[in-house]
């Protein structure tokens, strides 16, 4: 790179090292820390097991988080319509300055998180290379199975990023859509959710997987129910924590942690029928704490 030079008498520096000699520079001061929100979304309340992970994981960062139940669910929409929804939502979350966004949606992320990384200057990130990286390091056959939604499946999304980290892997997939009710509905022991659970995962016991991906973020809440289908054989993969890991990397420099000893706190914004959301979310939340959800208008 060619500098400009200052002539001296009887010498010759360069302008860089002039303004050293005149100005020495100052040693950098470590990034202040930034108080704001981590911002988490998806279509209901499914995002919730992954608020929960992340939440205990960062006991000090505050979390807002946003559920459009008015379009819920977002597994049986366009492509074109879940990208457009996903700009939407994270616009709402910005407007509320958040410092990071989490989609807490495997048909988001699978379907919207490239348009939203063009959208928005913020760290944004998604479930589903997490749940995919962490597939690959429970699976010792190299055999992964998928579930999700119809939209999220249809996508290939999943099957697609595990390709690309690792070609030799074996996917199959399937669509459970009867699951997202059966969670939200609370009915993780019932006898007709066994029936249903059974049904949904057959295809898959035939292609002798070693790993299945809970490709939903409601499906973590049937976690023990479709153990008990697959096998103890089987790992079930939740993305939540592979996604906490994620967040992990980009702290402190990307995403600057808060205080230390800040107290979190947890607020919940909805699109729609905010008392149905703060009943199912007890559920999901498992001890953190919700009391009413805010309704917001996108």
């Amino acid at each position: 790179m060619r500098r400009a030079r200052i002539g001296f008498p009887n010498c010759t520096v360069t302008a860089n090292l002039c303004a050293m000699i005149i100005d020495p520079p100052l040693a950098r001061s470590p990034a202040a820390p930034d108080t704001r929100p981590i911002g988490v979304f998806d279509s209901g309340v499914g995002g919730l097991t992954v608020l929960r992970a992340l939440a205990a994981r960062f006991p000090h960062e505050s979390f807002l988080y946003l559920g459009d139940t008015a379009r819920v669910p977002y597994g049986t929409k366009s492509a074109r319509t879940v990208e457009r929804y996903t700009i939407q939502v994270a616009s709402v979350l910005e407007a509320h300055e958040v410092k990071a966004l989490v989609v807490a949606c495997n048909t988001a992320s699978a379907l919207g998180l490239a348009a939203l990384r063009a959208h928005t200057a913020l760290p944004a990130l998604g479930v589903i290379q997490p749940g995919c990286r962490a597939a690959l390091s429970a699976t010792r056959s190299g055999r992964i199975g998928v579930i999700g939604t119809r939209t999220t499946i249809a996508s290939g999304a999943y099957r697609h990023s595990l390709f690309l980290m690792q070609p030799k892997v074996t996917v199959a997939d399937a669509p459970c859509p009867l699951f997202v009710p059966l969670a939200e509905e609370g009915w993780t022991d019932h006898p007709a959710s066994h029936l249903i659970i059974e049904e949904s995962l057959a295809p898959l016991k035939q292609h002798d997987i070693d790993a299945l991906i809970l490709g939903c973020t409601h499906y973590p809440v049937l976690k023990q129910a479709i153990g008990k289908v697959m096998g103890p054989e089987i790992a079930l993969v939740d993305s939540a924590h592979a996604v906490a890991d994620d967040l992990a990397d980009l702290m402190p420099e990307v995403v600057r942690p808060t205080f230390e000893d800040a107290q979190q706190q947890l607020r919940y914004l909805v699109t729609d029928e905010a008392d149905r959301f703060t009943e199912v979310a007890r559920r999901f939340l498992h001890g953190f704490p919700i009391e009413r959800a805010e309704m917001v208008d996108l």
